[in-house]
C-alpha cells in the first residue's frame, strides 16, 4: 500500500511526466520547499529515465556492418531468387522452357555409343582436405573449394593456408594435403545452384550415359600438369581409365570433353601417353590412334588467356577494377586491414598451373608494339555484323569490311601492359625500352631485409628503386613480359619454367622437346599420329573479352601493398574498344577468339609441322545472345567461357558425335568471328 501512495504522489504532486511512465498527468503543480525531501528520488528518477532513453537511441553504423549486411543481403538475394527459379511452374505463360536437346535427340533415334570422358579447367574443379594444421580441426574431407565456401567467413587465413601450395617445390607444404574430390560431382556444380558441367552430364543420361561409359578426369588443378602425375598419378590413372572404358564398351573409342584449361592439360596427356616411361606413360605409338575418336574443346585456351598477366602481376582483372574503383575500401581498406588482393595474389602464385595459362607464341602470335592480329577491330558490338563465312571463300573472308574490322584508329594490342593511356597509343618511336640487364641491375632487398616484416608477397622483397624501374619501360609485349614477370616474381617463374615453355619451335625433331615441359604448348609439340582422330575447338563469341591493359602505379606505399594496379581511369571513345583500363577484343569473356581458334583454323588445318599425319580440325562457334527470360537460367544461348556449357547447341554438337557422328556430318565449320582473317595475319612456318 505505501508503494502505490508513493507511485500516486509521483504522478499527481511531483512534476514527472508520467506519459513516460506509462500515464499521463492533467497539470504538472510547482514543487514546494517542503517537498525537498522528495527531490532526491524526483532526480534518481530522471537519470534512470535518460539512461533508458540513452540505451535506446541506436548506435552508428561501422564499415564492418555496412560490410556484413550488404554480404548478408547479396546472399539472401540470390537464394530467393533460385528458389523462385526452382519452385515457379515452368508451364507460366511465356516462360516455356525448352525442350533439352537430350530429350529430343533421343527421340530421334540417338543412343549411347562412344564412352565419354569430361575434363574440368582451372578452379571449376572441387578441392577436399585430408590432412591439415590445428585450425582445419573438423574439416576432414569437406570441400574447401567448389561448395559452399563458408569456411571463408569461418576461417579465412586457415582456409588460404591449407589452399596454398609449397612455394619451392609446387607440391605439398608440410603437414597439409588437399586433394581433388573424385566423381562426376568433382564438377557438375561449383557452388549450389551454379552449374559447371552439370547440364551436360544431364543430357548424356538421356540418351543412355550413366557410369559405365561416362567418367569425369578429375585433378588438382592447382599443381603443374607433370605434378599431377608424380604425386597423384593422375595421368596414369586417366591413362588406365580410357583403356577400361574402351574394352568394356565394345573396344569404341572415347570421345573426350576438356573445358577451358584442361584443353591444354589434355593435350599435355596427348604427348604423355605415348612417350616412353619415366617421363612418359609408356603407350607407344598408336595408342590415341586405338582409344580416342575425338577431342571436343569446350573453351579451349591453346595459345593462352592474356588475362592471367594481369593476375600474376597485380591479382586483378576488369571486374576487380572496376569494384576497386567503385568502393576501394572493400579491397584496399587499411583499417580494416583486409588487403584482400595481396592474400590473393600470395596464394596464386603458388600455383604451378596459372603459367600454364600465360600467352605462348611470342610477338608472332600476339603483336608487337605496333601490330596484332586484331588490329581494326570494331569494339561497337550494336553495328557488329556476324556472318557464317565458309573456308573455302577468301574473298569474302577478307573483303568483307563490315564483319567487325574498320581502317581508322587501330588499336595496338601487342602492348598487353601499358604505363599510361598515352603509352597504348603512341608511336613505339617515341616510347623507352628497358631489356632485362636494365632490371637485373636494380638493386633488391632481401627477404630477411624487408622493412615491412613477414614477407607476404614477392613485391616485399624488392626494393622501391627497382619497382619504381618497372613503369619507365612504358609497354610490354608478350616477349618483354616474360622478363617482367621473370623481374617480379622470379620464385614462381623459376618453378614455372621447369614445368612449362610458351614459345615457337624452330625443329620439332630436336630431341629436347621430348621434355615434358614444351608438351602442353601446341607450338611446341606434334599431335599423335592419329589420322582418323578429330579435334574440335568449341568456342564462345560476341562478348568483350579482355586482351591488354594500361595500368598506373598504385598510390599507397604501405608495407605488403601491390605497387601497381588496373587504371580504371582510361577510357576510350563511345564505341571504343578501352574501357576502364582494359582493352577488349572478341570472345567468350574469358578467352579471345584468337587462342581459341587459331590452331583449329590455321595451326593444325592440314597437314603441318604441327599435325603430321591430318587430323581432321574444326572450328565451331556459338554466338552470345543473353538470356530472354528468368527460367532460362544463364542462358541455353550462352557463349560465356563457363554459361557456354548449358547452350543448347554445344550439347547437341557434343551427343551427336558422343553418338557416333563425324565432324562433316553435324555441319563442319561454323564461324561467326573473324577468326581466319586474324589467322592469315600471323605469318608462322607451317
Amino acid at each position: 500500500m505505501a508503494s502505490i501512495l508513493r507511485f500516486r504522489k509521483l504522478c499527481y504532486v511531483e512534476p514527472v511526466k508520467c506519459s513516460s511512465l506509462g500515464f499521463e498527468s492533467f497539470e504538472t503543480p510547482k514543487i514546494e520547499k517542503k517537498d525537498e525531501g522528495i527531490g532526491p528520488s524526483i532526480e534518481n528518477v530522471l537519470q534512470k529515465q535518460e539512461k533508458k532513453k540513452s540505451k535506446r537511441q541506436p548506435k552508428e553504423w561501422r564499415c564492418v556492418d555496412y560490410c556484413c549486411w550488404t554480404i548478408g543481403f547479396m546472399c539472401t538475394t540470390w537464394w530467393l531468387l533460385l528458389f523462385l527459379y526452382h519452385c515457379l511452374p515452368v508451364t507460366l505463360t511465356g516462360f516455356q522452357v525448352p525442350e533439352p536437346p537430350g530429350a529430343r535427340l533421343k527421340r530421334e533415334g540417338l543412343t549411347a555409343l562412344h564412352p565419354v570422358v569430361l575434363v574440368p579447367g582451372i578452379v571449376t574443379g572441387g578441392l577436399e582436405l585430408w590432412e591439415g594444421r590445428p585450425c582445419a580441426d573438423g574439416l576432414f574431407r569437406k570441400r574447401l573449394w567448389g561448395g559452399s565456401f563458408t569456411e571463408i567467413f569461418k576461417r579465412p587465413l586457415c582456409w588460404l593456408e591449407h589452399l596454398s601450395l609449397h612455394n619451392e617445390t609446387g607440391l605439398d607444404p608440410p603437414g597439409i594435403r588437399v586433394r581433388a574430390v573424385p566423381g562426376l560431382v568433382a564438377a557438375d556444380y561449383f557452388a549450389p545452384g551454379y552449374f559447371v558441367w552439370a547440364v551436360l552430364i544431364e543430357n548424356l543420361a538421356r540418351i543412355g550415359y550413366e557410369g559405365k561409359n561416362l567418367h569425369m578426369a578429375a585433378y588438382d588443378w592447382r599443381l603443374s600438369f607433370q605434378n599431377t602425375e608424380i604425386r597423384d598419378q593422375a595421368l596414369s590413372r586417366l591413362k588406365s581409365k580410357i583403356e577400361l572404358m574402351f574394352v568394356t564398351n565394345g573396344y569404341k573409342k572415347v570421345v573426350v570433353v576438356p573445358h577451358s584449361m584442361g584443353v591444354i592439360y589434355f593435350l599435355h596427356f596427348l604427348k604423355w601417353v605415348e612417350s616412353p616411361p619415366p617421363m612418359g606413360g609408356g603407350g607407344g605409338p598408336g595408342w590415341c590412334a586405338k582409344h580416342i575418336k575425338a577431342v571436343m574443346n569446350i573453351g579451349p585456351a591453346f595459345l593462352g588467356v592474356p588475362k592471367t598477366v594481369s593476375n600474376i602481376f597485380s591479382a586483378e582483372s576488369k571486374d576487380v577494377a572496376f569494384v576497386r574503383a567503385m568502393a576501394p575500401g572493400v579491397l584496399d581498406s587499411e583499417m580494416l586491414g583486409l588487403q584482400t588482393l595481396e592474400h590473393v595474389m600470395r596464394v596464386s602464385r603458388t600455383w604451378d598451373s596459372i603459367i600454364s595459362l600465360m600467352p605462348k607464341g611470342g610477338e608472332t602470335i600476339w603483336g608487337n608494339m605496333d601490330w596484332s592480329p586484331e588490329e581494326g577491330y570494331d569494339c561497337d558490338l550494336a553495328r557488329k555484323r556476324y556472318m557464317k563465312p565458309s573456308l573455302n571463300d577468301k574473298k569474302s573472308n577478307n573483303s568483307d569490311g563490315k564483319r567487325g574490322f574498320h581502317i581508322e584508329d587501330y588499336v595496338k594490342y601487342g602492348r598487353i601492359i601499358s604505363f599510361g593511356k598515352a603509352a597504348s597509343q603512341l608511336p613505339s618511336s617515341q616510347l623507352p625500352t628497358l631489356g632485362l640487364k636494365e632490371f637485373s641491375s636494380t638493386s633488391t632487398s632481401s627477404s630477411s631485409n624487408s622493412p615491412c616484416g613477414e614477407v607476404w608477397t614477392e613485391y616485399d622483397e624488392m626494393s622501391r628503386d627497382s619497382i619504381q624501374k618497372v613503369p619507365e619501360n612504358k609497354a610490354y609485349t608478350a616477349r618483354t613480359l616474360v622478363d617482367l614477370l621473370h623481374f617480379v616474381a622470379p620464385k614462381m617463374m623459376r618453378r614455372a619454367e621447369a614445368h612449362f615453355s610458351h614459345g615457337i619451335a624452330e625443329n620439332l625433331d630436336d630431341p629436347k622437346y621430348a621434355h615434358y615441359k614444351y608438351w602442353s604448348n601446341p607450338l611446341e609439340t606434334k599431335l599423335p599420329d592419329a589420322p582418323d582422330m578429330e579435334i574440335y575447338c568449341l568456342c564462345g563469341v560476341g562478348i568483350p573479352t579482355e586482351r591488354s591493359y594500361v595500368y598506373k602505379p598504385s598510390p599507397s606505399d604501405r608495407c605488403k601493398s601491390i605497387p601497381f594496379r588496373i587504371d580504371s581511369s582510361a577510357d576510350g571513345s563511345d564505341n571504343g574498344c578501352l574501357k576502364g583500363g582494359v582493352y577488349f577484343v572478341d570472345g567468350d569473356e574469358s578467352v579471345p577468339v584468337l587462342s581459341a581458334g587459331f590452331m583449329c583454323a590455321k595451326g593444325w588445318r592440314g597437314r603441318t609441322r604441327f599435325n603430321p599425319s591430318g587430323i581432321a580440325t574444326y572450328v565451331r562457334e556459338y554466338q552470345h545472345k543473353p538470356p530472354a527470360s528468368l527460367l532460362e537460367g544463364r542462358g541455353i544461348e550462352s557463349g560465356a567461357h563457363v554459361d557456354i556449357m548449358g547452350n543448347v547447341a554445344l550439347i547437341e554438337d557434343v551427343l551427336r558425335v558422343a553418338a557416333g557422328a563425324t565432324g562433316a556430318e553435324i555441319g563442319g565449320d561454323t564461324i561467326y568471328s573473324d577468326i581466319i582473317r586474324m589467322s592469315e595475319r600471323i605469318n608462322l612456318q607451317l
